[in-house]
């Protein structure tokens, strides 16, 4: 597609997946293990996106009559001037093939991206939905042109523009009520751009960090809201957590270049996914103005009382990482015969938490050093400390941040287990 039309400008042409296509490489940046149940034709463009797909995910096809569908943006100084549109291919309402089903009675959580292509009219397709296990989250993207979302969904998730054409009334709580009573589904979260989106029940507004720079390309920035949320929900996160965590990443994807960014010739490595150092996850959190939480302790005999203040904690922010001591770093603040629990084993049970992004030990008596390179805006301790006996606070608050003491869960603690064990503690 030409970056600079007209005479004497350089033109250019990159192509890259689109619509449920663009949805299935972000979930596979995420981390995911991806298949795309899709139609296509054997024509160019669907050769063409085999081939961009090959390294991303598992493509089933689904039946499909026609061209396939490619659109043709016209782009000057990133932003689109036009776009041409060809295809006119859809699905029929024809039986889908084992494959398409197994992977549906197979998956972990499950997105529905509407492009008013047929798909969600197939009836074969529409039955295996509804029999989803309900542990199984099921977000539906709808189209204007598309069948209305099942009953059975989770969370459905359309624009200002698509919840307007589908009777919404208003982008507000009312307007989202109104579709969720309509629909008969779960929730429905009405995403509003830059402002974030809008989630029924509870009927809350959850804002979107504020974007720097030049005016951005907001293409793609509803599939990537769309994944990031089936993904968080699939992990067990709370459907507001979730949404406000899809807002998040979508509000990321638009500062780092949106769809644009993703353009390829089919010859490229997958992107690289969303992993490295706890630094670099708090390096991406800031990236797009999100919060850094951060707690600590030994952690040595993880009990409930751990898992309520990691919780807690969680809650501060958008990503937590936990400073955890070292053995060593135990065995001097405790004496023996601690840690209990060796480094590596306890560095197992608290990342396998869904409410800790990451966990960084150190060996000094106090995490001060650790905290000096995150600079977290928050750092949390448990409610049996004051703050005169936390030297790192004077860390955290140097670097802008704050520390919430957060009061601990009556009846737990590690030595009060190793008394009623009578063991020293």
């Amino acid at each position: 597609m030409p970056r600079r039309p007209g005479p004497g400008g350089r033109r250019a042409r990159k192509c890259r997946p689109g619509g449920a296509a663009l949805a299935a490489v972000l979930g596979d940046a995420q981390g995911a293990d991806v298949t795309l149940i899709t139609g296509r034709s054997g024509d160019s463009a669907g050769r063409e996106l085999g081939r961009v797909l090959a390294a991303r995910c598992v493509l089933l096809d689904a039946p499909f009559t026609g061209g396939t569908p490619s659109k043709t943006r016209v782009r000057a100084d990133g932003q689109s001037l036009v776009r041409l549109d060809t295809g006119d291919g859809t699905v029929p309402d024809l039986p889908l093939g084992e494959g398409p089903l197994e992977a549906l009675r197979s998956a972990d959580a499950v997105l529905v991206a509407d492009y008013g292509r047929g798909i969600t009219a197939n009836s074969w397709l529409r039955r295996e939905l509804a029999r989803l296990p309900s542990d199984v989250p099921l977000v539906w993207d709808p189209h204007p042109r598309g069948s209305e979302p099942l009953p059975r969904a989770d969370l459905v998730v359309p624009n200002r523009p698509e919840a307007l054409l589908l009777g919404a009334g208003s982008a507000s709580a009312d307007g989202a009520s109104a579709l969720r009573l309509r629909w008969g589904c779960g929730a429905v979260a009405i995403t509003l751009g830059a402002g974030g989106a809008v989630l029924a029940p509870p009927g809350e507004v959850l804002p979107a960090p504020e974007l720097v720079g030049s005016t951005p390309d907001v293409c793609g920035a509803g599939d990537s809201f769309a994944v990031a949320t089936t993904l968080a929900l699939g992990r067990g996160v709370s459907l507001r957590r979730a949404v406000r965590y899809g807002v998040n990443c979508a509000s990321r994807f638009v500062a780092e270049g949106g769809a644009g960014a993703w353009a390829c010739n089919g010859d490229e490595p997958p992107p690289p996914r969303r992993t490295g150092s706890s630094l670099d996850r708090v390096d991406r959190v800031r990236a797009w103005g999100g919060r850094v939480v951060a707690a600590g302790g030994c952690f040595d005999l993880l009990h409930p009382g751990h898992v309520e203040l990691l919780n807690r904690a969680r809650t501060f922010g958008d990503v937590l990482v936990v400073c955890m001591n070292s053995d060593e770093s135990v065995r001097r603040l405790k004496g023996p015969p601690r840690p209990l629990v060796r480094a590596d084993d306890r560095r197992c049970l608290l990342e396998a938490l869904e409410c800790v992004d990451a966990v960084e030990v150190f060996d000094e008596l106090s995490p001060c050093a650790l905290l000096d390179r995150l600079r977290p805006d928050v750092w949390v301790k448990g409610g049996d400390y004051e703050l005169s006996q936390l030297p790192e606070a004077r860390v955290v608050e140097r670097h802008g941040g704050r520390t919430v003491l957060v009061p601990l869960v009556d009846g737990y603690s590690t030595s009060r287990m190793l008394r009623d064990l009578q063991l020293p503690a």
